[in-house]
């Protein structure tokens, strides 16, 4: 996975509450072998004028010229919620989402979030709302920075908001890992401990000794 450290992106907002992940990527889109080509089915319900169809509606802010090439999605208060689907992850991430702001997301969407390299933060429903005002303005030239190594979202007037996250997911982000990666950085500790663990009980790793 990409690292995520420092990121300023154009801010594309969707105030809406309850975003489930069949509104993030309907099931009639996830009819492919693998994560490619799942963006083009992001939000298709919204997106698009007709159920199956390809024709944009202009109404939608991702199909908004001054949102074109939004990295960071702010939204209403439990994004994610539903299905376990990681789909929805990996269409937001093939389109080119970096980061979601919400007031709270749901907890199976939030993990797969972070496992895939996709930095989930909750603010106050009042600070994505401020964030959404600001950008609104010029979303091209009022962007949002990110600052993960300081857990801060500055706002486009210089505002810092603090943002909280676990210390392992932090780690991971930071890292570019998956929980394997992460894992692996322990790999002294692991193997040491496998070693000993070894002496004290060969029998469990089919050490038998010779006749």
């Amino acid at each position: 996975m990409d690292k995520f450290t420092i990121h300023q992106g154009i801010a594309a907002p969707l105030l809406r509450i309850n975003v489930d992940t069949d509104a993030i990527i309907p099931s009639r889109e996830m009819k492919r072998v693998s994560k490619e080509g799942l963006g083009e089915g992001l939000f298709a319900g919204w997106r698009y004028t007709e159920v199956g169809g390809r024709d944009l509606n202009p109404d939608f802010v991702l199909n908004q010229a001054p949102y074109k090439g939004a990295s960071i999605l702010l939204s209403g208060a439990n994004f994610g919620a539903g299905s376990s689907r990681e789909h929805a992850v990996w269409a937001l991430k093939e389109y080119g989402f970096r980061a979601i702001v919400a007031p709270s997301f749901g907890a199976i969407f939030y993990n797969n979030c972070v496992r895939n390299g996709l930095l989930p933060i909750r603010l106050p429903d009042g600070v994505v709302k401020d964030l959404a005002d600001q950008v609104e303005a010029d979303p091209q030239a009022r962007q949002i920075t990110i600052d993960l190594e300081r857990c801060v979202v500055v706002a486009p007037d210089g505002t810092e908001h603090a943002f909280d996250i676990a210390r392992g997911d932090r780690e991971m982000l930071l890292g570019g890992l998956d929980m394997i990666g992460l894992t692996l950085k322990h790999k002294e500790a692991i193997d040491a401990f496998a070693a000993k663990d070894r002496e004290a009980r060969p029998w469990v790793y089919g050490d038998f000794g010779q006749d």
